[in-house]
């Protein structure tokens, strides 16, 4: 049986590859897709990648989420740090009994202060940071489990 997972990227990710790559690293988000549709696929898993510039749309997609009883992979990007509406949207994920799990390429308690908060980190099931596209990877095969 394939367990479906939303795998849900928020602002700027689209430009992976060419912004901060000494931070980011040079895979742009299609290389990032690629490796999680290749490792879902092995895992099991029926993976629905999507990224979004528009917060609205990120709650939206997190509300389908809920509404479909699916898990979710989620890289809030910046709302990380101050999107509200995003975390309580996010807490009918794990409060309805599906999991999420917070992802990031870097690792945010290494950076400015500023991103030292994660508004998302206390509804999530868990969160996996620093891994490059390998946090991405480490929280499927978390849902795998």
């Amino acid at each position: 049986m394939t367990s479906r997972v939303l795998v849900l990227n928020g602002p700027n990710l689209n430009r992976l590859g060419t912004r901060e790559p000494e931070v980011y690293g040079s895979e742009s988000l299609a290389d990032v897709e690629h490796a999680v549709r290749n490792l879902g696929t092995e895992l099991g898993l029926e993976v629905d990648f999507r990224q979004t510039n528009d917060e609205s749309q990120l709650i939206g997609w997190v509300h389908e989420a809920v509404d479909a009883g699916v898990d979710v992979v989620l890289n809030p990007a910046a709302f990380t740090h101050y999107s509200y509406a995003l975390r309580d949207a996010c807490a009918l994920i794990t409060s309805a009994g599906r999991r999420l799990v917070e992802v990031h390429l870097s690792n945010p308690a290494a950076r400015e202060e500023f991103r030292h908060t994660s508004v998302v980190a206390g509804v999530a099931t868990g969160t996996v940071a620093g891994f490059g596209t390998g946090s991405y990877l480490l929280a499927l095969h978390a849902l795998a489990r």
